[in-house]
């Protein structure tokens, strides 16, 4: 899995002429070297901190929103932040906890603000149509999902999108002979992880072959709309199992 740089430009934009040597710090050290060293701490674990530092010295301004947005992005859930700002407010003060919370309820309920143009603007990248809500599975899902029947004839596929952070719930696709599923990315990026097996990036052109009997599930990354084509491959008595979903706290550790 590759290893995500994190690069920042903001202090030369900002003070690279008033104060260059802080610019140069702000943006090569701290970030460039310090966020950088994964191996230390993960970046989901490097957010947790630095927004629980900031609330503890009463910074609730941009600075703070700026570092929730990071943390989102860096695989920080909504529950994980709820949790977190409930935690230290009993240690920092009840005050600088409501003025994070009014911040991160802004960073973490975008998506109900522009989901609808978020969509609109993703179709535009696809050569497949996103189709209408998956309602029929939505109790399988974490999310929301869409589906568009591409071919109804001969082999049957579909179109499956997931907006950011959606995935389905792990499941086996059973058979007495034959059976299985294929998937072929064709916009956005995701996962799809077998049981007991790493979590595997998908990007357009990418293609899991999924054999009967294995346990899995697939779905979009969490700062990324992702579509895929579900092929089902035929067998005899083909039935799914659904299982248990892909919790916040496993989903949050992708990276």
């Amino acid at each position: 899995m590759k290893k995500v740089e994190v690069t920042q430009t903001a202090g030369r934009k900002l003070l690279g002429d008033f104060a260059p040597e802080f610019a140069r710090l702000n943006d090569d050290v701290l970030f460039g070297e310090v966020w950088n060293r994964n191996d230390k701490l993960s970046l989901h674990d490097r957010s947790m901190l630095t927004v629980t530092a900031l609330v503890s010295m009463g910074i609730i301004d941009n600075s703070l929103k700026y570092h929730l947005t990071t943390a989102r992005q860096n695989g920080v859930t909504k529950t994980e932040i709820a949790e977190a700002l409930t935690h230290i407010a009993f240690y920092v003060g009840w005050p600088k906890a409501w003025g994070a919370f009014n911040l991160a309820k802004e960073v973490w309920n975008t998506d109900a603000k522009v989901s609808a143009s978020g969509k609109d603007a993703y179709q535009q990248t696809l050569m497949f149509p996103i189709g209408k809500p998956n309602d029929a599975y939505a109790k399988y899902f974490i999310g929301k999902s869409y589906l568009a029947t591409v071919s109804d004839t001969q082999i049957p596929i579909y179109n499956v999108t997931f907006e950011p952070g959606c995935r389905n719930n792990w499941h086996i696709h059973h058979a007495a002979k034959g059976g299985g599923q294929m998937l072929i990315a064709v916009g956005g990026e995701g996962w799809y992880q077998e049981w007991g097996k790493p979590a595997r990036r998908l990007l357009p052109g990418d293609v899991v072959n999924i054999p009967a009997g294995v346990k899995h599930w697939h779905g979009a990354s969490s700062s990324s709309w992702f579509s895929h084509l579900a092929i089902e491959i035929e067998g005899e008595n083909t039935k799914n199992e659904w299982l248990e979903s892909v919790s916040d706290e496993e989903y949050a550790k992708l990276k």
